[in-house]
């Protein structure tokens, strides 16, 4: 379906940007779980207020390569079911969405100018998108009804080559094309089964999730060196011992631009943080 063609000039606020903590799938249905209604409150900010034409997003789930990335072009999609253990009506869930190779396009012809090398490809949405956005962008409660166009990851470990990807499409904003990195703040699996257990929250759950808003929230000029400099620090690999699930809030830094940085909500939990943040303003509805 074509997306709207509206002057950007009617947009009197160019479109914030997000980085969403979404958790695994079965925060889909942890309904009682104090992040679920903070990610529901996000997505209906999004549909109610800042009211996208299209959302180009970034998953912890797909990495392309190590100095290009790909993009999906497809207009239809099908769900990607990349997880595994999980009872049979988890790989029964539909959530119903749509891409858009106009939008798509717009992105790679970006990409190129700022020298990104990017492959079209055609796949389907994971569930580092999918997943969370049942919660935010509930298809009952709150539809989402615009495209989603997903765009990888390099499949390397550079925080700094991350936030070049999403200074690359800062621009996109100026059409009201929102930019949404998923992941999470704290990220470690290798914990989280030992936390359970117990109920302990990892000290480096705190200290991490408090350097990361440091970093995210200050003054525009000074924030890629700082999130730079986040994963130098000591407790950077116990937060997360991979970096795929905090690589996207990277590419939401740069995207940015000259924007601050606001945290909206955050919950340290086991080995784990459920941190939201926004770039930029929205406009009242």
């Amino acid at each position: 379906m074509a997306t709207n063609s509206v002057p950007n000039d009617t947009f009197p606020v160019r479109a914030p940007v997000y980085f969403l903590s979404i958790g695994g799938p079965s925060f889909m249905e942890d309904t009682d779980h104090p992040a679920y209604a903070r990610l529901a409150e996000v997505g209906r900010e999004i549909t109610t207020k800042v009211k996208p034409k299209a959302l180009v997003v970034f998953s912890a789930h797909w990495q392309g390569d190590p100095n290009r990335i790909k993009i999906n072009v497809a207009e239809q999609t099908d769900l990607i079911y990349d997880f595994y253990g999980f009872p049979p009506h988890y790989y029964e869930y539909d959530y119903p969405n749509r891409g858009s190779s106009d939008v798509a396009e717009k992105v790679i012809e970006k990409l190129a100018v700022a020298g990104i090398e990017v492959e079209r490809v055609k796949r389907g949405l994971d569930h580092g998108i999918w997943a969370g956005f049942m919660v935010a962008f509930d298809p009952k409660k709150n539809p989402l009804n615009v495209p989603i166009v997903q765009v990888s990851l390099y499949d390397n470990e550079d925080p700094d080559q991350h936030y070049r990807l999403g200074q690359a499409l800062e621009s996109l904003r100026d059409e009201n094309i929102l930019v949404i990195g998923a992941g999470m703040a704290v990220h470690n699996l290798r914990d989280f089964r030992r936390t359970l257990g117990t109920g302990e929250t990892m000290p480096y759950a705190f200290s991490f999730d408090e350097a990361l808003k440091d970093a995210a929230t200050t003054k525009p000029e000074e924030r890629g060196a700082k999130m730079s400099a986040l994963m130098e620090r000591s407790d950077a690999r116990k937060a997360h011992p991979s970096l795929e699930h905090i690589l996207p809030i990277h590419v939401s830094a740069g995207a940015a631009g000259s924007d601050p940085g606001v945290q909206l909500w955050t919950f340290p939990e086991g080995s784990l943080s459920w941190a939201q943040y926004r770039f930029g303003k929205v406009a009242e509805a």
